[in-house]
């Protein structure tokens, strides 16, 4: 019997939770959620409750670098200095650099999601701009721009409400010592020049030089006709680059 009052409220509880429609139950929660507990919503909690607690301050743009250093296969000493280069851009001090630390860690090794807290940036236009500055700074460690960690980037900035071109534009800060310079006209007009085409050239005719290049350079052809291990590799690099450069000339004309 001494259970009993507990027993009611429980029940009274559960009458009164399921009489409150779905979509205000999580409104009122998600409020919880955000005031409570400082996350940004469900997919927050749920990285909560594997151990990941929510991105604070500058974590965030930090974790964004260490996604980018591990997408080009391995981090390097170059990656590292970047990241104490931006610790120190950032001013901060011994806490906020060991957390800086520990959030670079854990975009290696974490399949963080990352579309919550870069949606939230959407009109925060200096903000995400400083971020995006900051991911091509690092994506340029090892002087040449990978196209996994160029399609991130743009995928990235997407997220944050920026078109393509937008964020290639933003792919302007001095690269490192030894670096190819940048071509005249960004990011966007040197996709063009690897693909042939013009700014105004039909999206079937991008197409078309697209996949002729790729026939032209593919590793798999070059190995099969007896090619020498060096000309494979290097045609396997040319193959990337024309893979990232369609990618961006899609994404700024539109076409898919």
């Amino acid at each position: 019997m001494r259970y009993w009052p507990l027993t009611l409220a429980g029940t009274l509880a559960g009458w009164l939770l399921a009489s409150i429609p779905g979509a205000l139950l999580g409104g009122v929660l998600g409020q919880v959620l955000d005031r409570r507990l400082g996350l940004e919503g469900w997919a927050s909690l749920l990285a909560l409750l594997r151990g990941q607690p929510p991105l604070r301050g500058n974590e965030l743009q930090f974790v964004l670098l260490g996604r980018l250093a591990k997408s080009a296969g391995r981090v390097t000493e170059a990656h590292i200095r970047i990241a104490r280069a931006e610790m120190q851009r950032l001013g901060l001090d011994g806490t906020a650099q060991r957390a800086a630390i520990e959030a670079f860690s854990r975009g290696k090794r974490d399949d963080l999601g990352l579309r919550t807290p870069l949606r939230r940036l959407r009109g925060r236009r200096e903000q995400a701009r400083a971020l995006l500055e900051a991911c091509w700074r690092m994506a340029r460690a090892d002087a040449e721009i990978g196209p996994r960690e160029h399609e991130l980037i743009l995928l990235w900035g997407k997220w944050m409400g920026w078109t393509a071109a937008d964020v290639a534009a933003l792919d302007t800060a001095p690269r490192p010592r030894g670096a190819a310079p940048a071509s005249r006209g960004g990011a966007y007009q040197k996709a063009l020049d690897l693909l042939g085409v013009r700014a105004d050239t039909e999206p079937e005719a991008i197409k078309r030089a697209y996949r002729r290049l790729l026939s032209r350079h593919h590793p798999d052809k070059l190995a099969g006709a007896g090619a020498r291990p060096a000309a494979v590799r290097e045609a396997t690099e040319r193959t990337r680059e024309l893979h990232s450069a369609y990618a961006l000339v899609r994404e700024r004309r539109g076409f898919r």
